[in-house]
């Protein structure tokens, strides 16, 4: 074999070494993408480089996998659901404290399940591996919260937040989070025109 079609082979063998790694690469960064949807792009914009942010992405699995989370038994289901049913109720007459009780509720909701509660970044990025889809209704209602701490929320916000705060309630109670509920299949005998039904 001469020099030059070593060099070649030695060439094109790190070529492939170079597209293996870009696809592998390729496909983890898709996954994570798919797993942490719009927190994937969240974190790539905090971070300083693509690379960064998949490490912190992987660090949040790798702390998540270390959780034991529990699955909520059936009575503490209803148990929940009733009292998220009071606060909403109570939100008629006391907008401002049912916001914060809402808050509560969600936290205590969040530690049985087997999260920590403690710091809201570090709750936020545990939370981000399995409830990443609900998580910017969960920052927009603990910004609202803040605000009406310090008196500078109104009642349409305070509305907002409990609606916000609804979101990762229901899927942490396993439901379709508002607004994220599948439509019901059509049936082929039902007409589309929304008068006759």
């Amino acid at each position: 074999m001469s020099p030059t079609q070593v060099v070649v082979i030695v060439v094109v063998v790190l070529v492939l070494v170079a597209l293996a790694v870009f696809a592998v690469r390729a496909s983890r960064r898709r996954a994570l993408k798919q797993r942490f949807g719009p927190e994937y792009d969240r974190v790539v914009a905090e971070q300083d480089s693509r690379s960064a942010a998949v490490r912190e992405l992987r660090d949040r699995e790798r702390r998540h996998a270390e959780l034991t989370l529990t699955p909520l038994a059936p009575e503490s289901r209803a148990r929940y659901a009733a009292a998220w049913e009071e606060l909403q109720v109570r939100f008629v007459d006391s907008p401002a404290e049912t916001v914060g009780d809402a808050d509560e509720l969600v936290s205590r909701l969040i530690a049985e399940r087997g999260y920590p509660t403690g710091d809201f970044s570090e709750q936020i990025a545990h939370l981000s591996v399995e409830h990443a889809r609900t998580l910017t209704h969960y920052r927009d209602a603990h910004e609202i919260r803040l605000r009406n701490e310090r008196g500078e929320a109104s009642t349409e916000e305070l509305r907002q937040a409990l609606v916000h705060y609804r979101s990762l309630f229901a899927d942490l109670l396993g439901e379709e989070p508002v607004g994220q509920q599948r439509p019901a299949p059509h049936h082929p005998d039902q007409s589309d025109d929304v008068t006759t039904r």
